[in-house]
């Protein structure tokens, strides 16, 4: 199994000369990843996981989305849900900013209020994703996503979230929406029947361990993928130690959206293969893409400056649509 920091430190080899463009050096796959240039497209398909932003957005709410379409998003993913309302702005308010400012919302992030899924506490999750789901049909919201990782500790846990998640399917399709799920890196972690944890890179279960299990992969195989698919975070999973464009090429009926994700603005790290991910992911048809950007490092500008330079990067690109 490949070392974690062994894979870290070679990540611009692994996702741009072997993992995903499957060149031998790191020239060729620093040359593969660079973007070729056209003329700016006006009205390219991305939009932006407002989570992005953090708290500038709320600075001026109206102004700061202005500003998002201004930089050629079309369309936003909202974070931030709580009983009705995102960061404390009624729902129908914030829905009247982004119509305003010309945003589509299109998809929503929301987590239910607990963690480990168990038959006691299973209605409790059902009545949370009831409301939710209730409140973003309201708005027009296409997509409910669940962006944080129940408890999966044993192939029989995964299983159980996979039931848990096919039941929120029903209830967001009975409100008109579709819901899904979002990784992060340790979905890629391994499991095994009557396991205690998960296990990652270095601590990964051996080849003679019975059973072993990707979390991710059994989420997709405990799921109908008439009621749950899946968006998936292509810079997570290269943190995963997996190539995000043999996933999208394997499971091109169940990942309908895509994070577009770097380490920090889109393109400046390296160890990101777009072209590639886009033109496979356009190849299956997937029409939704969210650039989602991490606390931007100290000294090197503002959120909404790094989200700018996401959107330029994409919009000088000619593999994006």
């Amino acid at each position: 199994m490949t070392n974690r920091r062994d894979f870290l430190r070679n990540a611009s080899l692994f996702t741009l000369g072997g993992l995903l463009a499957g060149k031998g050096s790191m020239a060729s796959a620093a040359t593969n990843a660079a973007p070729v240039v056209h003329n700016v497209h006006a009205s390219k398909n991305f939009g932006l996981q407002i989570y992005s932003l953090f708290r500038e957005l709320y600075d001026d709410v109206p102004g700061g989305l202005k500003k998002v379409a201004d930089m050629g998003y079309s369309y936003i993913e909202l974070a931030g849900y709580r009983d009705g309302k995102i960061s404390n702005i009624e729902m129908a308010d914030f829905k009247k900013m982004a119509d305003d400012a010309g945003l589509k919302i299109r998809s929503t992030h929301v987590n239910p209020p607990v963690r480990e899924y168990n038959a006691s506490n299973k209605q409790q999750i059902m009545d949370f994703w009831k409301k939710a789901a209730d409140d973003h049909a309201k708005i027009g919201v296409q997509l409910l996503i669940q962006p944080g990782q129940p408890s999966t500790r044993s192939v029989e846990e995964t299983a159980y979230v996979g039931e848990i998640f096919n039941e929120a399917g029903k209830i967001a399709k009975a409100a008109g929406l579709s819901f899904g799920y979002h990784n992060h890196e340790m979905e890629f972690a391994q499991v095994i029947p009557g396991g205690s944890e998960s296990k990652f890179g270095r601590r990964a279960y051996g080849r003679d361990q019975q059973g072993v299990e990707i979390i991710y992969d059994l989420m997709l195989k405990n799921t109908d993928p008439s009621l749950v698919f899946f968006e998936l975070d292509v810079y997570w999973t290269v943190m995963g130690q997996q190539d995000p464009v043999a996933y999208i090429k394997k499971y091109k009926d169940r990942i309908k959206a895509l994070h577009i994700k770097d380490k920090y603005v889109l393109g400046q790290s390296g160890m990101m293969n777009f072209e590639r991910i886009f033109a496979q992911a356009n190849a299956n048809g997937i029409t939704n893409f969210f650039v989602e950007l991490e606390r931007m490092a100290e000294g090197t500008g503002t959120q909404f400056e790094g989200v700018k330079g996401c959107a330029d990067f994409l919009n000088k690109s000619s593999f994006v649509k």
